[in-house]
């Protein structure tokens, strides 16, 4: 789920104009201020006392990637106290969860109240249909649209583009409208921010300080480790005399005419006993041992004319010998000066960083594809993910004693995380156990739906009988054992052409002939045609042309078989058409995918390649997952009340916290209260 978006360089325009715009509009509200809020809120109270509700306090706890059958396991185990206590007193129930089952989705029809066709947000990326290329399908980033040639400078004019492509209102937004005060703390798709009447710290797909996803720097002596992988960057340094000197790469600069890559200078001075290392940056010297996670640092690039732009990250040291190895996890925009608006208001997560110190701010903080590519191993990833969710919790619960009334949530990201890399486990077969340790890492899971519990016992002991508490998930997990290539397929079965003879084609469509091309394949769960008057080199024709071919491969995919181990692959193919009516369903892909457990796009396919098998056995760290059947993996729903189905949905949340402030609920929404 570490898509690598666009607007590298964005960090440092933006920053330019927020300080700017930022000081001059303090300014303003410091004048204004007093008249504004006793404007505001004698709205807000004429609004609210027009409301009656018998709650005064709404809090969920999302735990991304919970799943049902491993929950009734633990607790049946008796591992899980609280959750068994909320279940006997409330409600547990499976949480049907979106489709397709994939984070930003399902996190948005929980904002929402409905489907896909009605938010916008399909699957983590999408392609551009004038280029077939990824796009990012939460956000756009990009530069200001002019600049002022100044010398060796590019002065940027306007606005820089950052635009959140989720649509509908959020209900914390229709609260806020009629008065509720609300905390959302690291919900996914809330980047960038917007206005309402709470405060905000934006979660999922928040870049990191380059304008990526998460990229990752890895730094070694030895040449053979250098690789030219998806998550991060890889160096060769050389070791003299004890000493390595290098260099940290940031943000495009694009205040200098000549662009190029902001870097600071880094050094490393190895101990004669080779027992740790002192490193030294941005006139900061610390030490480290192996196997040790430095804390925060901050990090300084200088693009010119006095400016500065900071972000933090950490220093992890693999090995001192017989190779230096050195991780540096990607650079977190810096949250007590943050380049880009993470929060809302601005100065929020500034406050939060007084607060609880530093914290990680990247929408995908663990980092995955750096122990998927082998640059950490298992125990640096789980150190990782600890301290990772102890910030979290940690600012919870200062959040949480700060909302003695209203809405209060946060969204705890690390159960998915661990699910996805060690989700093997659990099943001594999985192909991804072949060379890796099983037993030491068997309770991995277990642990944190554990810890998940006393999480769960806390927020309880701050509950008044006025208040209201949901814990959810998102979706649930299964195995991912097999990896399918739909795009091998289609160009096996002459849906998918090549160019020059080629046999397979590289990284985003790189050989693909669209002018002969009808169907083909992007991201986790989607099929789309080359639509004539759509896409770029669209060749096939609204109406019966499109209808016919559509039908044609919802008959030969569903019920796919992989022949290599006799088991269903494709459970069945969904026409999103007879799916969503909604004003952007012309948006989703034309074909959406429900994969049998077990299986899901190949790594390749979902990053547009072509390959020379069909299936493949996944081998890689990432061994669980969700992109399947919405069927086989719901959330879960628990809550301190009775509720009135027996099938909640995750579109139903929206609607009964609404309700349950006594609020009209929007008729645009799809989802029912359950309470």
């Amino acid at each position: 789920e570490a898509y690598i978006g666009p607007g590298a360089g964005f960090a440092f325009i933006s920053s330019f104009f927020i300080f700017f715009i930022t000081f001059c509009l303090a300014v303003f509200y410091f004048i204004t201020w007093p008249f504004r809020f006793a404007f505001k809120a004698s709205v807000r109270k004429i609004r609210r006392n027009k409301i009656k509700s018998e709650i005064k306090r709404v809090v969920v706890v999302g735990l991304d990637g919970m799943d049902p059958k491993l929950t009734k396991k633990f607790m049946k185990e008796g591992k899980l106290p609280t959750f068994q206590r909320l279940k006997e007193e409330g409600t547990f129930l499976p949480l049907s969860t979106s489709y397709p089952p994939i984070s930003p989705v399902a996190w948005s029809s929980f904002m929402t109240g409905v489907d896909p066709s009605y938010h916008n947000i399909f699957d983590f990326f999408t392609r551009n249909p004038r280029t077939y290329l990824p796009m990012l399908s939460s956000a756009e980033i990009g530069k200001a649209s002019k600049v002022i040639p100044l010398g060796k400078y590019n002065i940027p004019v306007g606005k820089p583009k950052l635009k959140l492509l989720r649509k509908s209102k959020p209900f914390w937004t229709i609260l806020g409208e009629n008065g509720v005060f609300s905390s959302v703390i690291r919900v996914p798709i809330t980047f960038p921010p917007e206005k309402f009447h709470g405060v905000l710290l934006s979660g999922m797909c928040v870049p990191d300080l380059k304008g990526s996803q998460g990229m990752f720097s890895f730094y070694t002596t030895n040449g053979a480790d250098v690789k030219n992988e998806t998550g991060g960057v890889h160096y060769q340094v050389a070791l003299k005399d004890n000493m390595i000197d290098t260099y940290i790469c940031g943000p495009e600069n694009t205040l200098l005419k000549e662009g190029g890559e902001l870097k600071v200078p880094l050094s490393i001075k190895i101990s004669k006993d080779k027992k740790k290392a002192e490193i030294n940056i941005c006139r900061q010297s610390f030490e480290l041992e192996p196997e040790t996670y430095s804390p925060w640092i901050k990090i300084t690039f200088r693009p010119g004319l006095g400016m500065k732009i900071t972000g933090i990250c950490r220093f992890y040291i693999k090995s001192l010998t017989p190779d230096f190895e050195l991780y540096v996890s990607p650079i977190n925009i810096d949250p007590e000066k943050p380049a880009l608006p993470i929060s809302y208001p601005f100065i929020y997560a500034t406050y939060l960083s007084k607060l609880t110190g530093y914290y990680g701010t990247l929408g995908l903080s663990e980092d995955t594809w750096a122990l998927n590519e082998g640059v950490i191993d298992e125990n640096s990833f789980l150190k990782q993910t600890d301290f990772l969710y102890k910030e979290r919790e940690k600012m919870f619960f200062k959040v949480l004693d700060r909302s003695p009334k209203g809405f209060c949530v946060c969204v705890f990201d690390t159960l998915d995380r661990v699910q996805h890399m060690f989700f093997r486990c659990l099943d001594k077969n999985h192909p991804a156990n072949n060379g890796k340790e099983i037993k030491k890492y068997k309770n991995v899971i277990e642990d944190y739906y554990v810890r998940t519990d006393k999480l769960l016992q806390r927020v309880l002991e701050k509950a008044d009988d006025k208040t209201v508490v949901m814990v959810m998930s998102d979706h649930g997990f299964t195995q991912f054992k097999r990896g399918v290539n739909l795009n091998t397929w289609f160009f096996q079965n002459g849906y998918l052409a090549l160019k020059d003879g080629k046999t397979i084609s590289r990284d985003w469509f790189k050989d693909v002939d669209w002018k002969k091309t009808r169907a083909f394949s992007l991201g986790l769960a989607g099929i789309f045609i080359n639509r004539k008057g759509r896409e770029l080199h669209g060749i096939v024709n609204d109406g019966d042309e499109l209808q016919n071919l559509k039908q044609e491969l919802i008959k030969k995919l569903s019920g796919f078989i992989d022949q290599d181990v006799r088991e269903t692959a494709i459970r069945e193919i969904t026409d999103t058409v007879n799916m969503y009516s909604g004003p952007y369903t012309a948006d989703a892909p034309d074909l959406l995918i429900g994969y049998n457990a077990g299986y899901r796009n190949s790594w390749e396919c979902a990053t547009g390649q072509v390959t020379k098998s069909v299936f493949e056995d996944n081998i890689r760290h990432w061994s669980g997952d969700h992109a399947v059947d919405p069927k086989i993996v719901p959330g879960v729903l628990f809550v301190n009340k009775k509720i009135n189905t027996g099938s909640p949905d995750i579109k139903n949340i929206a609607p009964t916290i609404i309700k349950l402030f006594g609020i009209p609920i929007p008729s645009y929404m799809k989802g029912k209260p359950f309470i």
